[in-house]
């Protein structure tokens, strides 16, 4: 990737934003439904039918730190999170653009290992880089912007939960907290958790399994799962209630919590940024295979809020994490 650069040119500053946008853009594969990819004003894409588009920025300091992960690692984070949001309308993600802000002294080679980054996480779940900007800043920042297709679904929105559904869900969740547990202390292992919290696993693929199977809502798990199908009881007027024996903690999470005086079951709940996907079906029935039943939904008493309980009570701890404060 970082191929056309000599050595002495080694900062953004020195490279120049069009010799770093060409290098970046050189040899992008094709797509079938991309027309017009990078080297004009706007890509042109060939999608049928309505849609989906999201974005998410990821800032230095808040998101990632540089002595902890990799370019790669922040590249391939971008794609993934992302793609989260298509996954949790039931969509199938198309083509990404990337905007990317950094300081002048930053070392062209970490932006083409992040461009690398970019590129073998969207290779790897088929889709195509199209695009983007590069600007000054003092911080590093990406933001990656989606767009999916819903191949003639529906979208499955936050407020289609009734009651009397259950809850269900399909990836890890606590991983990355642990990780980030780990990585404040200091350590770089286990690995497994470490790497977690670097990149998430996102389950590709399974919100069209779900939309198939009838979810009448889903959410991808960014900041914590309580805090997360706190905005689907919201949007449906419902009480979730998840339950605690349902989750299974793997030994390596029992190991970190052990070691950090942690609660395992905290992080699987309201630990953020594993973006396993979480939703709701009319029964046990419509679950698809490789899912976990987590709870069900009721309807609201008399004067009751939308609310999410554990075990049928509230939740003493976080629900999870909001970037101003307001989740608790």
């Amino acid at each position: 990737m970082n191929v056309g650069f000599p050595a002495a040119r080694p900062t953004l500053a020195e490279s120049g934003e069009f010799g770093l946008i060409a290098a970046i853009t050189a040899g992008l594969p094709d797509h079938p439904e991309v027309i017009l990819g990078p080297g004009d004003d706007a890509a042109v894409l060939a999608i049928d039918g309505p849609v989906l588009t999201s974005v998410d920025v990821l800032v230095e300091g808040v998101h990632f730190r540089r002595d902890w992960s990799s370019a790669t690692d922040v590249g391939r984070k971008a794609v993934a999170v992302n793609v989260a949001d298509i996954e949790a309308m039931g969509g199938r993600a198309v083509a990404v653009v990337v905007g990317l802000s950094a300081p002048t002294d930053l070392p062209t080679a970490w932006v083409l290992e992040l461009a690398e980054g970019l590129r073998s996480e969207a290779e790897r779940i088929g889709v195509a880089l199209v695009g983007g900007d590069v600007t000054g800043s003092r911080d590093v920042t990406v933001s990656v912007t989606v767009f999916g297709a819903l191949d003639g679904r529906d979208p499955v929105r936050r407020s289609g939960a009734g009651p009397g559904q259950v809850v269900a869900t399909v990836g890890r969740t606590g991983w990355a907290a642990a990780g980030m547990a780990v990585l404040q202390r200091g350590f770089r292992s286990p690995g497994t958790v470490v790497e977690a919290q670097r990149v998430p696993e996102v389950p590709y693929g399974q919100g069209r399994v779900a939309a198939e199977h009838g979810a009448t809502a889903m959410i991808d798990v960014s900041d914590g799962l309580l805090a997360d199908l706190g905005h689907i009881a919201a949007a449906s007027s419902v009480v979730i209630d998840v339950t605690l024996g349902a989750f299974d903690i793997p030994d390596v999470l029992q190991t970190v919590a052990a070691a950090t005086g942690r609660d395992p079951y905290a992080w699987a709940l309201a630990g953020g940024e594993d973006h396993a996907l979480v939703a709701c079906f009319t029964d046990r029935e419509a679950v698809p295979p490789g899912w976990r039943v987590i709870g069900g939904t009721r309807t609201l008493d008399s004067g009751e809020e939308p609310r999410v309980l554990v075990d049928g009570q509230p939740w003493a701890g976080p629900l999870g994490f909001d970037h101003f404060g307001a989740v608790r």
